[in-house]
């Protein structure tokens, strides 16, 4: 498949090009042709909902509020729950909020005026820099971005992301604003070109079938290929809400996902689930490596059904395994130097944020610890 077969793909000048032969490897992939992580790792984070507006209706999605109901929070209120999570702990400030809603929503346009902002952008920039400056290094997921919009933001930023959910054309996306796999490969591929590392995903059961399973991931390691920028994929099942009829994934369907992923993916590529969504116990063994951003103090603001996992529960599930629980950062070492207890070749990150990390103080020293384990 080209990437003109993707919705969108010519829209955004993308070109993705999958081989068939590799599709035809991956729905042959079983759980044991892959082995088992030697190790799991997960961040400590705070979640912070920036904004319940969204331009996108997607029939699944509990997170995003209609207009004139959704909120937007301040930066006294943003700086108070980031002060809670330094003090638990955390080191990432994990930022949400629906793709664009000041271009829907008038409500929250006016209000980023009011607050001297032309974009949810430039507020969000506002708010990562109050993160660093509580002793928090920022991870953004804004949805789709511009290159001009992600540059607003990209040197406060230690990682970002955006799911690619699927390359297919599926309902779950359909209704007057379609969310476009071409805009979402255009996003990820604008993190490659400057240099950020990044998260991304599949959402499995929103409507695609196993060969669009396969493409989406192949069109995810194209792009790594390319630019190196891809830290870890979440391997995610959409999960029964008030607004969703969907069905929940087997653990059968899963546990082969996932080790489709894992046959797909690059070694340096982490495969993520989420634990407070996912038969995790299940999936360990299909080379499950990384458990995600996991609050000590904050819900699942996207999935609010489905508690976060205490930090014991996660111990459990890497006992059972066999395996040791590592702590990390919301940017991979990979893609931080030595010098600030990175094994990178490369700097990938700010100024900003290696000063951040590399800083005096408690934040620096959280920081390193995590790093040095």
């Amino acid at each position: 498949m080209a990437g003109t077969d993707i919705p969108g793909a010519d829209e955004y000048d993308v070109t993705v090009t999958i081989d068939e032969t590799e599709v035809r490897r991956l729905l042959g992939v079983e759980p044991a042709d892959v082995d088992s992580a030697d190790e799991l790792t997960f961040a400590k984070n705070v979640f912070v909902p920036l904004t319940t507006a969204c331009r996108y209706t997607c029939t699944y999605c509990t997170y995003f509020d209609a207009p004139g109901e959704a909120s937007l929070l301040s930066p006294e209120e943003v700086r108070d729950i980031l002060r809670t999570g330094a003090d638990a702990g955390c080191t990432e400030a994990l930022f949400t909020f629906g793709d664009d809603p000041d271009d829907r929503y008038a409500r929250i346009h006016d209000q980023l005026a009011d607050w001297g902002h032309d974009s949810i952008h430039t507020y969000l920039r506002e708010v990562c820099d109050i993160a660093l400056d509580e002793g928090l290094l920022p991870h953004s997921n804004p949805g789709d971005q511009t290159r001009e919009q992600m540059e607003v933001v990209a040197d406060v930023n230690a990682s970002m992301g955006v799911m690619l959910e699927t390359t297919a054309d599926v309902d779950a996306h359909a209704g007057p604003r379609v969310k476009n796999p071409g805009q979402r490969l255009a996003t990820i591929r604008t993190a490659g070109e400057l240099g950020v590392p990044f998260t991304t995903g599949i959402l499995v059961g929103i409507g695609e079938d196993w060969r669009d399973r396969a493409e989406s991931l192949l069109a995810i390691r194209e792009m790594h290929e390319r630019y190196g920028h891809v830290q870890e994929v979440i391997v995610q099942n959409v999960v029964p809400n008030e607004r969703s009829s969907y069905d929940r994934p087997s653990v059968e369907t899963m546990r082969r996902v996932v080790a489709m992923a894992r046959a797909c993916l690059p070694e340096e590529v982490s495969v993520q689930v989420p634990p407070n969504l996912s038969p995790t116990r299940e999936l360990l063994d299909c080379g499950v490596d990384d458990l995600g951003g996991v609050s000590p103090v904050t819900d699942d603001h996207i999935n609010p059904e489905y508690e976060w996992p205490a930090l014991r529960e996660l111990e459990d599930i890497a006992d059972e395994a066999g395996v040791p629980l590592r702590e990390r950062l919301p940017v991979y070492r990979r893609y931080l130097p030595e010098e600030v207890g990175g094994d990178g070749d490369d700097q990938w990150v700010s100024e900003t944020i290696l000063d951040a990390i590399g800083s005096d103080g408690a934040a620096g020293n959280r920081y390193r610890s995590v790093l040095s384990t």
